[in-house]
Parts: C-alpha cells; structure tokens; sequence
C-alpha cells in the first residue's frame, strides 16, 4: 500500500505567514505540520510515500525531509502540482506511483491526535473500494459533510453545504483502490473552479463500494489561524507521537 501527502495549494487563509513559505513547513507545536501526516502513515505500516507539493517553496520539502529515513521510510518521493485545480486534481499526478497498488491520502494540514492504523488495517481486508475517516466537528459547513439514511450508510457527501445535513466531517484521509484512476478522468470541474474530492467520494457511493469510520481522537485542520493553533494546543496534549517527541527532546528543551 502506497501513501500519498498533499501539501500543495498557496494558504491564502494563513496570509501573510504563507506569503514566503508554504504552509505545511509552518509549525504545529515543536515540529513543521508536514511531520504529522508522515508519521500517521508510517504508524500505519506505509513504508512509500510521495509527497506532491504546489505553490511556492517545493525545493524546501526536498531539504527538510531528504529521504524520508528519519521516519523509517524505504523512499519518500516528491512531485508537483502545476494548478492549484483541487485535491482530486492532485491525485492525477501519483498515477505512475501508485500503479496498481491501494493508497492512503492524507492532507497535509491534518493533524490527528490518534493513530490511523486501525483503520488502514481494515482497509486492508475490505475487498474493493474506497474508505474515508469521519469526524464529529462544531463548524462541518467547512467541510465535505456525509448525509445518512436511518441505518447510518452514507447516501451522499456535500461539499460546504449552507446547511449541513450532519454534525460530521470527511477529514483529509482517503482510501482508494484501482478503481480512483477510472473516476479521476470523468470528474468534471465544479462551481470553485476545483476537481473536488467530494465527487470522487460520491462517485465510490455510486458503485456502493464506499465504507467509513467515525475517529474517537482527536483531529484538526489547520488551514486557518485559528485551526493552525487548535491543532498546536491538541499535539501539545497528544501522546501519539512519542518518537518525535523523544528525538527532539534528546535536542532541545523538553515539551511544555
């Protein structure tokens, strides 16, 4: 199983910080938010990753994280996303890494307090399809927000609806099989100017072979200045990551 981390798009909601550095170098806490999506997959027992970045500052990437074997990794990849034309766009160009292999996306500015292994290991065991991570949020018109019939199955997913028809959020981590570079060609782009990750989801749901989780951890964006320091004080609290925690303490000042 390939992972694949987003870090493209120019950040204008973190303006000015962003306007000199791409906002996954930007720190939540002791350590860049780039380090938070690579650790939940190597958690997950991912061992190739590729990194696609945009924007400004991509040979920055390349600098901090070289390849990848502070985390573990076997090969950390990098390529890059020539139009900020949304998430699904993204996907388009990690074809020829994935090959036919499954894949687990994270965005870049997902920050979990918890480890995703459970869930990888269950998609691991479902036959086909896709899996997305849901989560209980107090602002879900933000997000992509499932609609649930009586029984709980997702009937469909709205992308920031004026008014949401759940209290939950798709958090940036996806699951995908084969069947992504099938409906990545048809999507069409939306009202935003975007090839959105929604109509990728909803185009799973339209074969039936889409399956989620509701996450009992914490989570966080940080996409805003107010999201960015939510997730800060979160992974000050977490005790999910005591690797990092302990390699820069080993450094510096302990954590307080």
């Amino acid at each position: 199983m390939k992972g694949i981390i987003l870090v493209g798009g120019l950040g204008t909601r973190l303006d000015p910080m962003t306007r000199v550095i791409n906002k996954h170098l930007l720190p939540v806490g002791r350590f860049p938010m780039v380090y938070y999506p690579i650790h939940s997959l190597v958690d997950a027992g991912i061992r190739d990753i590729m990194i696609v970045t945009g924007g400004n500052n991509p040979g920055e990437f390349l600098e901090l994280l070289n390849g990848g074997s502070e985390f573990g990794l076997d090969h950390l990849y990098f390529t890059y996303q020539q139009q900020p034309q949304g998430i699904a766009d993204a996907l388009r160009v990690t074809e020829h890494f994935v090959d036919n292999d499954r894949c687990v996306v994270i965005l870049g500015d997902n920050i979990l307090a918890g480890s995703i292994r459970p869930y990888v290991d269950r998609y691991r065991e479902q036959p086909q399809g896709a899996h997305i991570l849901l989560a209980e949020v107090p602002d879900p018109q933000r997000f992509g927000v499932p609609e649930f019939d009586q029984q709980g199955t997702i009937v469909r997913i709205i992308e920031k609806p004026a008014q949401p028809p759940s209290e939950y959020a798709a958090i940036g981590v996806y699951m995908y099989d084969e069947l992504l570079w099938e409906i990545l060609p048809a999507l069409e782009l939306s009202a935003r100017g975007q090839y959105e990750i929604t109509d990728v989801q909803n185009a799973y749901l339209a074969r039936s072979v889409l399956e989620h989780d509701i996450i009992d951890y914490g989570w966080s964006d940080a996409g805003t200045p107010e999201s960015l320091f939510r997730a800060t004080a979160m992974m000050l609290e977490s005790e999910f990551l005591p690797e990092l925690k302990a390699r820069d303490q080993s450094r510096s000042a302990p954590l307080d």
